[in-house]
């Protein structure tokens, strides 16, 4: 970016600068003897100066928004077009207590639902199973069958919103139940837009909600690619996580990655499975943590745009732009909330908010303040969604594109985390890809010496956490948590003694035989799902075909 002559000026007046101005500045006022570092641990210099991106090439590295390698956002004209969406994760209880919440969120201004449901749905349990007891409803809401999904989306127009949806090991069964809800709406399939997450790999890595081994995982996930390229075209068919790493205790670095690791994994999958890379990778999208080191939070997403796009371009050999083009959701840090002053996560939540959107986010959802203690409150989410709405309308920083972009430490930061995300991938390649990494523990390994240490900071204080290890306060337990009724569990069992009284149970047992026999062979297990999912089979029938043809994973033992 810079000429050597021009540098070398650059080196001698900071030689000067250091000599005179900074060294009287430093004998008054000496500066504090901590170690300057990031939040993953990075060495932050004193000052960034064009010397330290004299390699950077503009045109190739750094470029113009909506043009490759789109460090500087998809989109040409980013938030001056239209803001992102705000799409506020929301789901507990039952059915018509999450729908109620889902038209509170929509009258309130959030532009886009997003989906919770409870551990049992995660990981493909009825609400009857005797495993399922004492979790009905309380991380989320539980949906057995289509019945629940008819009664969560009652009075919602699925051609004019958009839904995300977190569920991964079982995602094929419930984008089923949305396709055949919309159905009943008289809404085709091609009208119907949101995203799936449907990324199991980081299931194995960070969270634990699998079901299946990796090959039938692998397979379902790019039958879900096949059928949506055909029926749902509109649909993002997965959203590759680096959230719950970063969740987890990885570092930023390590958060791209490890998450674009399982892209690659996903991509050659599908290749593997004969379909064109051009055909599915422009419905691919991703899924980022925004932590509180405001600065290399964007330089994380700039570093993750550009990396993807080369290995789009380059590895995969992707024709179409919109194949090279990183598309994310952000989550603000549900790790970095504590339940000691929990009003302080207000503006934890407001700077991760900052930094998603001068990092160039496509859609945001903001944790309510309470998270740390309960599912939150009307009043918390409330406040959560009018935290992006300031944003968005007051802060000024959507007025232009890519605010932080020319930093010299911003830059400087983006490339170091691209260099450090390439070697893990090189690394994982190595060991013979993501799967394989996951299955010799080396990602899990990684991720919890990052963890380990970051803990180790905390508790010896050498990483100050407000409220927690400095600033403390008495405090009186808190009030006015959302509680999720315990009657929610027989509740949902009454319902699916319901559905199975209702509904034709001979088509039910055809339908479920037919799916075995897709599933233990080669032929696209969606249309068979969607077959039983009409037929109000419930999700544990569905995954229990499945779980007896597929089997089930074994996490690795890690020592």
């Amino acid at each position: 970016m810079f000429d050597k002559q021009e540098i070398a000026l650059i080196q001698e007046a900071k030689k000067e600068w250091e000599d005179s101005v900074l060294a009287k500045s430093l004998a008054k006022a000496p500066e504090s003897k901590e170690v300057f570092r990031t939040g993953s641990g990075d060495v932050i210099n004193r000052l960034y100066t064009p010397d330290d991106i004299k390699d950077i090439d503009y045109k190739n590295e750094i470029g113009f928004p909506g043009q490759y390698p789109f460090t500087r956002g998809y989109q040409p004209t980013m938030y001056r077009g239209r803001n992102w969406t705000m799409r506020m994760y929301a789901g507990f209880a039952t059915a018509e207590e999450s729908n109620e919440r889902y038209k509170y969120l929509v009258e309130q201004g959030s532009t886009g639902l997003s989906v919770a449901f409870d551990l049992p749905t995660q990981i493909g349990y009825d609400s009857d199973h005797p495993l399922s007891e004492g979790e009905v409803g309380k991380v989320g809401v539980a949906i057995d069958s289509l019945a629940d999904m008819e009664i969560l989306f009652n009075g919602i127009p699925l051609d004019k919103v958009s839904t995300s949806m977190t569920i991964n090991a079982p995602a094929s069964v419930l984008l089923a139940m949305y396709i055949a809800v919309a159905e009943k709406q008289g809404v085709t399939p091609d009208k119907l837009r949101g995203t799936i997450q449907n990324d199991v790999l980081k299931e194995y890595i960070a969270r634990g909600t699998y079901i299946f081994p990796t090959e039938p995982s692998m397979r379902l996930i790019t039958n879900i690619f096949e059928y949506c390229t055909k029926n749902v075209p509109q649909w993002n068919t997965i959203s590759i996580s680096g959230y719950h790493i970063r969740e987890a205790g990885s570092t930023a670095a390590q958060e791209v990655g490890f998450t674009l690791a399982d892209g690659i994994a996903y991509v050659e999958a599908a290749i593997k499975a004969g379909l064109n890379v051009d055909d599915f990778a422009p419905r691919l999208s991703f899924f980022f943590n925004a932590h509180l080191d405001v600065l290399e939070e964007v330089a994380k997403y700039r570093a993750a745009r550009r990396l993807w796009a080369k290995i789009m371009k380059e590895r995969f050999g992707a024709k179409k732009e919109k194949s090279m083009m990183l598309k994310f959701h952000t989550q603000t840090a549900g790790c970095t909330l504590t339940a000691q002053q929990p009003n302080n996560n207000i503006i934890r939540v407001a700077m991760q908010t900052l930094a998603a959107v001068m990092g160039g986010t496509q859609s945001l959802h903001t944790n309510s303040r309470d998270e740390a203690l309960a599912l939150p409150t009307t009043e918390s989410v409330t406040i959560a969604l009018r935290t992006q709405q300031i944003v968005a309308y007051e802060s000024g920083v959507t007025r232009t594109v890519d605010p932080l972009a020319g930093s010299y430490y911003v830059e400087a930061k983006t490339k170091q985390i691209e260099e450090e995300a390439m070697a893990y991938i090189k690394k994982i390649d190595e060991l013979g890809g993501a799967t394989r990494a996951i299955d010799l523990g080396y990602i899990q390994q990684e991720i919890s010496d990052s963890a380990y240490k970051y803990q180790m900071e905390i508790e010896s204080g050498e990483r100050i956490v407000v409220g927690v290890n400095k600033f403390q306060v008495e405090e009186e337990p808190p009030k006015g948590l959302l509680r999720v009724d315990p009657s929610v569990g027989e509740m949902q069992k009454k319902k699916i003694q319901d559905v199975k009284a209702k509904r034709n149970n001979e088509a039910v047992t055809e339908k479920l035989a037919a799916l075995k026999k897709a599933c233990e062979g080669t032929e696209n297990v969606m249309p068979f799902i969607l077959d039983a999912v009409r037929e109000y089979a419930t999700l544990g029938e569905i995954c229990g075909v499945m779980r007896e043809v597929f089997g089930e994973y074994e996490q690795s033992v890690l020592l």
